[in-house]
């Protein structure tokens, strides 16, 4: 992870004026629990260590483990909320926030973490996640319908517009709720989300691409027929992979493929993990629960499904 110097100076002036080195240390340590500062430092246990070097050591190691976002936000929380019922003034945090900020971060309130600005660049690991890292993340599997038949009666010319223009729209609707288009096979996506409230921002992102993928076919779509798709969605423990094929692997992604197999033509179909944390509202645009031939539950949403 590449941080800028000015940063890391602004967080390492902001722990050495702040805190005491045991607790510069237990607040590494909430971000890498083994983390221990003789060893990193070479020192032998108990050795006094100045605010200074504590802070500079810690910094610098946080930054090459790449957890240095991790402790920002962990030292944004403590000053929101305190730690062991201690209240806890972090001067010059702000100025830390705004620094990543500048590089290219933005803050969502909602889960108390920072993202990359999809603005300003789309990483599959919004600029925070390392080989192996395992998280909650929702998944959206959409797989275009027919396509050998659309391939087969339509021109490449047209078809290669027609599937710019619905991966445009998947590109859309996901990285508008900050998920990631992890993968597109040309009549597949796999799209991820990671922050904010994760299942709400796979189930909609699903529900208005079908909303968009009607007005395309009634208005846009260049080709003889309509295009129709599945979706799937599901929620779970991902392990984060830089590797394309790596993270089609994952379970989570797999259920979602099967969860989109079972839906009709048009249809997003969700797993029970997901529609339990709906609001009523929505809830009620859905079809009734369902059972797989796993016994798992889930329910349909069509922009005219049946109750």
């Amino acid at each position: 992870m590449k941080i800028k110097n000015a940063n890391s100076s602004a967080c390492i002036k902001c722990l050495q004026y702040s805190l005491p080195v045991n607790m510069m240390v237990r607040f590494a340590s909430l971000v890498a629990p083994q983390y221990n500062i003789y060893r990193r430092t070479g020192l032998e246990e108990g050795m006094p260590i100045s605010n200074q070097n504590a802070a500079q050591r810690i910094v610098a190691d946080m930054i090459h483990d790449g957890f240095f976002v991790d402790f920002v936000e962990t030292l944004v929380r403590i000053e929101a909320e305190g730690y062991m019922g201690r209240e806890y003034d972090l001067r010059g945090l702000k100025d830390v926030v705004t620094g990543l900020i500048n590089e290219g971060y933005i803050f969502d309130k909602v889960s108390g973490r920072f993202f990359e600005n999809p603005r300003e660049r789309i990483s599959p690991g919004w600029g925070r996640l390392q080989e192996g890292d395992e998280r909650e993340m929702a998944v959206l599997r959409l797989d275009i319908a027919g396509n050998s038949a659309l391939v087969k009666n339509n021109i490449r010319s047209k078809i290669e517009e027609a599937y710019d223009d619905i991966r445009q729209i998947v590109n859309g609707v996901v990285t508008s709720r900050l998920g990631r288009l992890w993968s597109w096979e040309g009549d597949g996506a796999l799209a991820a989300f990671y922050a904010g409230p994760i299942e709400k921002m796979a189930v909609y992102a699903g529900m208005e691409f079908l909303h968009e993928l009607f007005f395309y076919n009634l208005l846009r779509n260049p080709l003889d027929s309509p295009v129709n798709v599945r979706l799937g969605a599901h929620i779970g423990q991902v392990r984060y992979s830089d590797n394309e094929q790596e993270r089609l692997k994952n379970e989570i992604a797999k259920k979602a493929t099967e969860l989109e197999a079972m839906a009709a033509i048009n249809t997003l179909s969700v797993s029970f993990n997901l529609y339990i944390t709906m609001d009523p509202n929505t809830l009620n645009l859905f079809s009734g629960e369902k059972i797989d031939r796993g016994g798992g539950k889930y329910r349909l949403y069509s922009m005219g499904v049946e109750k």
